[in-house]
């Protein structure tokens, strides 16, 4: 019988521009392997301090929808008291308590149980780092 918890880390290349990169097929994958059928949950989680995870359909504008509503909502300007990095860099540490560094998402049969048009997208709008870890939990 497969462990009732298993956990793994992905490292996802961001590069130096603002992103939404979809991770749902990295999840499927994971839950293929570890899942073994059963029901549970999958706990998807960033740690880091600038990033990200959001639950939103992409492909068809959705994803810079949602960076241009960022920009709106969270300005790269000067008005940050946190000033290091790049110019407007203290907005990326504002932006977790918009875009969460979490999701846990419901696992049925061993597949993830999403709706028709979403997706699970790690959400980085900070360009000073070009790389970006993600961790995966299944609790069966």
């Amino acid at each position: 019988m497969p462990d009732a918890f298993t956990t793994t880390t992905l490292t996802i290349a961001t590069g130096s521009r603002e992103t939404v990169t979809d991770l749902t097929h990295s999840c499927e994958e994971f839950l293929r392997e570890v899942a073994g059928g059963r029901d549970g949950l999958l706990h998807v989680f960033v740690p880091h301090a600038t990033a990200g995870i959001a639950v939103i359909e992409t492909g068809a504008g959705s994803d810079d929808d949602l960076l241009a509503a960022l920009h709106t909502l969270l300005p790269a300007d000067d008005r940050w008291q946190h000033r290091h990095g790049s110019p407007g860099h203290g907005r990326d540490h504002v932006l977790p308590a918009f875009v969460p560094p979490h999701a846990t998402l419901p696992v049925l049969g061993g597949r993830l149980e999403l709706g028709t048009w979403q997706s699970v997208c790690l959400v980085d709008t900070n360009k000073d780092n070009l790389e970006r870890q993600v961790r995966l939990s299944f609790l069966g």
